[in-house]
């Protein structure tokens, strides 16, 4: 059992299993993307299909992330690690075999639920395990594993859809999961250390906070996951943010009175009033809602509006996911020397790649766009390498290392909301500016024009960032 007095004397062992998990997971959040075109080909579906296989995966994680963050925190991580990997290798195989692209759906929602109980166990166990200097060196590490599975996912699903055919090829990328997660699974076995609390009590997970929690998430997150752009979109699905307020209101009064009754709360009231917490996972929310959504609209452009084949597409993010690994790394290092301006930067770049993503588009000759993206999208990769692992210790600074799982939960849970909404809104923008020009131009100018109108919403979501964190600066730099 490992003691938070004592560091744990194999605990780089216990990252690589982490980082592990964590690849694989974020992974799936982004070579989807590129395989898009072949499912739709594959299977049909239209617009709001194709949002339901992004989206269904993010809505599922979402859900489970808090509520399997905090039993983490009250029973064996490494238990809760094992059945989330055995139910991904499951899942997996469900979408890969999937005859329909409703039964694709149902396969991504699930092995959403997955991901949704392996993943907090990643930064519940990090935090547990690592102290001081190191731990922003595990932060580091990690922040450039989850660059390269995000910006090597559509890469990998650019492989396996150019082998195995465009009409098939994006089964690939499924079964893949398949012996990726087993063998992950039996790893962990005998790498993972035992952090079961000491005082063993009875397990709580305040099924009545679990239920308001869920009813509030899916009230948010559902009408974005439904907005497509297209001119068939029901409206009534905005009726569901009136149950949002009312559902977090009760939400935020039943944990506090349950917190009074000297019961362990879903999300302790107290972790937001911490301001290094608050703010960080608000700029994270805001970042995650403009920055996913850059690889989906990128590829989304380049195979529809210039017809570049997928595995082209998928390696203009090369750049960014190496770039974004080796400043991971560096910022993991010196965000404690640092601090929150290294993020500042970070974000100035990104945003600064942005704005060039959209020149290129604008001028460049269509045979060079490509070119000159993977080298714009460097640049990003160096930013997006300053942002999010330094974020990550900045954040989690001032956590005790107990409530380790939930506190990185609630952060990827606004993380997964981010990416939803975000998405949403770029997509519909995308999609509502293909449909409104269609009849009138050329497909090259129609998707030009849908790319850059979804970069303004990128480009928006990452200034909101930037002013999260010279709030953040503000106030660690204000006298106490």
């Amino acid at each position: 059992m490992v003691s938070g007095a004592v560091p744990y004397p194999h605990r780089w062992r216990t990252f690589w299993v982490c980082a592990a998990v964590a690849a694989m997971t974020i992974l799936d959040l982004s070579k989807v993307n590129v395989a898009l075109p072949s499912i739709r080909e594959s299977l049909g579906g239209g617009s709001t299909e194709i949002q339901l296989i992004v989206s269904g995966f993010v809505l599922a994680f979402g859900l489970l992330l808090v509520p399997m963050g905090r039993l983490g925190d009250q029973v064996s991580p490494q238990r809760l690690f094992l059945i989330g990997l055995v139910l991904y290798a499951a899942t997996s195989a469900l979408c890969a075999l999937a005859p329909s692209a409703e039964w694709l759906i149902v396969g991504r929602i699930a092995q959403g639920v997955a991901a949704g109980i392996q993943m907090p166990q990643v930064m519940g166990t990090l935090q547990r395990v690592f102290t001081g200097r190191e731990r922003g060196m595990a932060f580091g590490l990690l922040g450039a594993t989850i660059g390269l599975g995000t910006a090597l996912g559509p890469v990998i699903g650019g492989v396996f859809v150019q082998l195995g055919g465009g009409h098939d090829g994006w089964r690939g990328i499924f079964w893949m999961n398949v012996p990726l997660a087993l063998a992950i699974a039996a790893v962990a076995l005998w790498a993972l250390p035992d952090l079961r609390p000491e005082r063993r009590g009875r397990i709580s997970l305040d099924p009545v906070g679990v239920l308001l929690f869920a009813i509030a998430v899916l009230a948010l997150m559902v009408p974005f996951l439904f907005t497509t752009g297209a001119p068939t979109d029901d409206p009534r699905r905005w009726w569901a943010l009136a149950i949002f307020v009312p559902a977090l209101a009760a939400f935020i009064a039943w944990e506090q009175r349950y917190q009074a009754r000297g019961h362990a709360p879903l999300v302790p009231p107290g972790l937001l009033r911490i301001a290094s917490f608050r703010n960080g996972t608000l700029l994270m929310t805001a970042y995650f809602a403009g920055m996913p959504s850059i690889f989906l609209t990128t590829t989304l452009y380049l195979q529809t509006g210039l017809g570049v084949g997928a595995l082209a597409a998928g390696a203009t993010t090369m750049g960014f996911a190496l770039a974004s690994a080796a400043a991971s790394v560096v910022g993991g290092r010196m965000v404690g020397r640092i601090g929150r301006p290294l993020v500042v930067l970070g974000l100035v770049l990104v945003i600064l790649s942005v704005a060039g993503l959209g020149v290129v588009s604008a001028f460049a000759e269509p045979g060079a766009v490509p070119w000159l993206m993977a080298g714009v999208l460097t640049l990003g990769g160096l930013g997006g390498g300053m942002v999010i692992s330094p974020n990550q210790t900045l954040t989690l600074a001032d956590i005790p290392p107990q409530e380790g799982g939930l506190a990185g939960s609630v952060g990827q849970l606004v993380q997964r909301i981010g990416t939803a909404i975000g998405t949403a809104v770029t997509l519909s923008l995308f999609y509502a500016t293909v449909f409104g020009e269609s009849e009138a131009h050329t497909q090259a100018v129609v998707y030009r024009d849908a790319y850059l109108h979804g970069l303004l919403a990128i480009g928006a979501c990452l200034a909101l960032a930037l002013v999260f964190a010279l709030l953040d600066l503000r106030s660690r730099r204000a006298p106490r």
